[in-house]
């Protein structure tokens, strides 16, 4: 077996799911379940590939990465790293980390779609109106014929587009970090925002979380989005600034349907909650009945390549160079 990743004696894998539970996993290494608990599963010294447990918090996911000093790879279940970025100034020199790209296209498009679907047709207020017996029928928008742009267009963006394709949209619009074309139409860099955010019904954001989209939509982002317009966030909270969509939302001006918040989580109190015309959801895009087969395929995949000494996929970061994808 070829140890082109891994220094000789060093085997530990950790995974946050029990090995036992992934079918192929190949030959040659120990190993070990930790899925953030207070113990260690073994030594962190003699860990060479450190699989991040999912959702469990930055402070704990790097706690072990300081003893870590035989590492050669971090795979993480998500498909932002923010999180694990600033352990990367404590990882051996050369350790890659990768993220979990496709894992959570499937699951996260399918809550991009629900949320619009949801807030456009008023189902918070139905199911509202259940609860009191109340029986008020309306009109209410459809997504046909609605003006849809996606910000975000890696394999979440496309995917969500996949499902938009059955409602009839009279125009898809897709924004990216630089611009290039498919066989649905052009990708426009992000400069092209203030064009084409006032043609825009609905607004879906699914890129990630970088210095660049930090705070992207702002008040000026909001002020350009065309009056009775959708806000969909399944991105990260802190894309957008929650001061500056609080008075759009109050004024009635814009709508917004919510995965992810800034503060995330939300407190009891905060105005958010109770704004008009928003709809939250705890950030469920990734926990669905399709994560686990999909993380299971990507480790035993990732392990695989790992134990051959071959190119891991999906590499974002390398410890001890300037370099984020």
């Amino acid at each position: 077996m070829a140890t082109g990743h891994r220094p000789t004696g060093a085997r530990d894998v950790w995974l946050p799911i029990p090995p036992d539970e992934i079918d192929g996993l190949p030959e040659g290494f120990r190993y070990l379940h930790w899925d953030a608990g207070p113990e260690y599963p073994a030594d962190p010294a003699e860990c060479v590939f450190y699989t991040v447990p999912y959702m469990k918090g930055a402070e704990i996911c790097l706690r072990p990465l300081p003893l870590m000093g035989r590492l050669r790879a971090v795979q993480t279940l998500t498909a932002g790293i923010e999180h694990m970025l600033p352990g990367l100034p404590s990882m051996p020199s050369g350790t890659e980390l990768c993220n979990a790209r496709g894992l959570h296209d499937a699951s996260t498009a399918e809550l991009a779609l629900t949320l619009t679907l949801a807030a456009l047709r008023g189902i918070p207020g139905y199911v509202r109106a259940q609860d009191a017996e109340e029986w008020g029928a309306g009109f209410t928008p459809a997504l046909a014929d609605k003006s849809v742009l996606i910000v975000g267009y890696g394999s979440i963006g496309s995917a969500i587009e996949d499902r938009l394709t059955p409602f009839e949209c009279a125009r898809v619009s897709r924004i990216a970090r630089t611009a290039r074309e498919t066989v649905r139409g052009p990708v426009h860099p992000l400069s092209a925002l203030s064009a084409l955010l006032p043609d825009a019904d609905v607004v879906i954001l699914a890129t990630p979380l970088t210095d660049e989209t930090r705070g992207l939509v702002g008040r000026d982002f909001l002020a350009r989005m065309k009056g009775g317009a959708l806000l969909v966030n399944v991105a990260r909270g802190a894309i957008v600034q929650t001061a500056a969509l609080l008075p759009e939302l109050a004024s009635g001006r814009l709508r917004a349907a919510l995965d992810v918040t800034d503060p995330e989580p939300l407190p009891a109190g905060h105005p958010l909650w109770h704004a008009p015309g928003v709809l939250i959801t705890p950030h469920i895009g990734g926990p669905s009945s399709a994560f686990l087969p999909r993380a299971k395929r990507l480790l035993r995949d990732q392990l695989t390549l790992f134990a051959a000494g071959k190119p891991l996929r999906n590499v974002v970061a390398t410890a001890g160079r300037n370099a984020c994808g």
